[in-house]
């Protein structure tokens, strides 16, 4: 059923010659189908969260419950196409990096948050599934660059790209000892990346818009997914352990910026570099 739709949704033409308020909310329906579509692990992993009580499932904790309906969920989308072997890899490393940052960030000398229930597989004190809340980002990135036919313009060097991805990486650990250098690495990566601009197809036609626009977006929308997930108390900051608050807005800078360095590594992948044009000096 969905690789009908994906069919359906890469091969779409309008019945008629649209123009007008026409055409522009049939393509914002298809790119709003687009999208809903491209969160498909998003979407059914936090379905899971939402669901899955905090006592959780015959006689197995939360947490155990949320990795293994994490795996069934990748699992399923590699079975079925949804997702190439390639892209698994790629999104394997999301759950590496991610996972390594969040066994950092709730060490007992950083304790930036916290997972306060019990569960068989924690590890370090964080459990398994965390990672795939960042496995989570790369998935959506891939499945938008296929059904949106994102090409890339005036793409920055490589290089360039790769190692403003691993300074910001880097910057999530050593902001606890030497400062916080993100907004510094903000100006570089909006240097970076002025001229670069992302075309996308939502229907029959090609559209496109600063890429730093979507990188801003996209964390703006994980941002509320973390509200609604300390909220529903999966993690908590240390000023919600009282009672919850919204997480500081400062925080969208941050999962902006994780944004950058996941599209960094999702670009290396082999169809996706081919529709990146690299800017020549």
């Amino acid at each position: 059923m969905l690789n009908a739709l994906d069919t359906h949704l890469l091969n779409a033409t309008p019945g008629q010659r649209l123009r007008g308020w026409p055409r522009f909310l049939t393509e914002f329906l298809y790119f709003g189908i687009k999208e809903a579509r491209s969160c498909l692990f998003v979407g059914l992993f936090f379905a899971a969260v939402f669901l899955v009580p905090r006592a959780g499932l015959f006689g197995l904790p939360r947490y155990d419950v949320l990795l293994l309906a994490a795996l069934a969920i990748q699992g399923t989308m590699v079975w079925r196409g949804l997702e190439s072997w390639d892209e698994l890899k790629a999104i394997c490393l999301f759950h590496v990096v991610g996972f390594a940052l969040e066994v950092f960030k709730v060490s007992g000398a950083i304790q930036s948050w916290s997972y306060p229930d019990f569960a068989y597989s924690k590890v370090f004190g964080v459990p398994l599934f965390s990672g795939f809340m960042y496995a989570a980002v790369g998935s959506y990135i891939i499945q938008t660059w296929r059904l949106l036919d994102m090409r890339i313009r005036h793409h920055p060097p490589y290089w360039m790209a790769v190692l403003i991805a691993l300074l910001i990486y880097a910057n999530f650990f050593t902001h606890h000892y030497i400062g916080d250098f993100r907004w510094y690495l903000a100006a570089c990566a909006l240097g970076l990346y002025a001229r670069t601009t992302v075309v996308f197809r939502p229907l029959d036609r090609d559209r496109s818009m600063p890429l730093l626009l979507g990188f801003v977006l996209v964390g703006f929308f994980i941002w509320l997914a973390e509200n609604i997930s300390t909220f529903w108390g999966v993690w908590r900051y240390p000023n919600q352990l009282g009672a919850w608050s919204v997480v500081h807005v400062s925080k969208w800078s941050s999962w902006s910026l994780l944004v950058v360095m996941t599209f960094t590594i999702v670009a290396r992948l082999k169809h996706i570099k081919a529709s990146i044009h690299v800017a020549q000096p």
